[in-house]
């Protein structure tokens, strides 16, 4: 079968090959993908082949003989250099902003959806999903998801899942986002068939552990139906090959059962304080009149001991006392 071609054309080499390295390493192209950093070429090459898409400079494609060029590209996007409008009928994209932003601009006016590559459509995964959730708060669930993860991620393909509603994540991080868990559900319910290559541009990374970001304004996340969630939790899991999938949980998402139910592990962290244990009492109780004993088959119940120190960022919890803590769950509980 004959591939389609996308090419990438700019006279700046140093943008070229950071374009082509991040659709390379971070999209996966239904394409084969060539680089130009000469007109010339890019014309020779033109003569011979047919381009699905080009994305061009604004400085190269006023070099172009275009009509001729035009013949032979399915889409073009022009990368603006001067802030003109290269041209009413063509597709323009600041060439000043991230990869991403440029791939995600791309997306939003693709004429041929269908043309991206298919992904693997799970009704269930490989990926093992561990779910940390429990009624107690502020009992550092999120430093234990984090450090689950950033350990499991030295030896598999793992992601962490946010669903709080108020996680706070990227101010910790120090990063802000474009795109979050939100934006992944509207793909995922909206444009599905182009959720493959979506993905890859919004996943980001601490301490080697892939995430997506949380919810940033959380009034939606009511409106989402809980098997979407569980849906979407397992193309996310087919689409990036996954192994183990981190999900911190909180009691606003819809369907908080249903993920937990199909958890190949679940962690409760309690506390001694009365409070706590009379919440994590309702919690028990809840469950078995609800019928959701196989809920509690599947938790294991954390009492942390006393830690003097906790890792003062985010990206770095596979070191300190928590870790030690959670190396021995792995060791005994998960792989056991």
């Amino acid at each position: 079968m004959t591939h389609k071609i996308m090419a990438i054309c700019d006279t700046e080499e140093g943008y070229a090959f950071r374009m082509a390295e991040y659709l390379l390493e971070k999209v996966k192209l239904p394409y084969t993908l060539h680089l130009f950093t000469a007109v010339e070429e890019l014309e020779k090459f033109a003569g011979q082949e047919e381009i699905e898409v080009l994305l061009i400079a604004e400085s190269a494609w006023r070099l172009l003989k275009e009509e001729y060029i035009r013949k032979q590209v399915t889409q073009m996007f022009i990368l603006q250099e001067s802030g003109e409008t290269a041209q009413e009928n063509l597709c323009c994209i600041s060439k000043y902003q991230s990869p991403e932003a440029v791939v995600q601009e791309m997306l939003n006016v693709m004429v041929d959806g269908s043309g991206w590559k298919d992904y693997p459509k799970a009704t269930e995964t490989a990926a093992k999903m561990i779910g940390i959730y429990s009624p107690v708060k502020r009992c550092l669930q999120t430093s234990f998801a984090l450090s689950l993860g950033q350990l499991l991620a030295k030896e598999h393909k793992t992601i962490y899942l946010n669903f709080e509603m108020y996680s706070g994540l990227g101010e910790l991080l120090r990063r802000e986002y474009q795109t979050d868990m939100l934006d992944v559900m509207y793909y995922f319910q909206s444009a599905r068939e182009k959720l493959a290559l979506r993905l890859p541009t919004i996943i980001q990374n601490a301490g080697g552990l892939d995430y997506i970001p949380p919810m940033q304004y959380s009034l939606g996340i009511k409106e989402v139906p809980g098997e979407q969630w569980l849906a979407l939790c397992r193309d996310i899991a087919a689409i990036g090959e996954y192994e183990y999938m981190i999900l911190d949980l909180d009691d606003g998402i819809d369907g908080l059962f249903d993920l937990l139910k199909n958890c190949h592990k679940i962690y409760t962290i309690t506390k001694e304080d009365p409070f706590a244990q009379a919440k994590l009492r309702q919690y028990e109780q809840m469950l078995q009149q609800g019928e959701l004993g196989e809920i509690s088959e599947k938790t294991v119940k954390c009492r942390f001991p006393v830690f003097q120190e906790l890792p003062g960022s985010l990206d770095m919890m596979t070191h300190g006392e928590l870790a030690g803590y959670v190396r021995s769950i792995i060791k005994e509980d998960i792989y056991g």
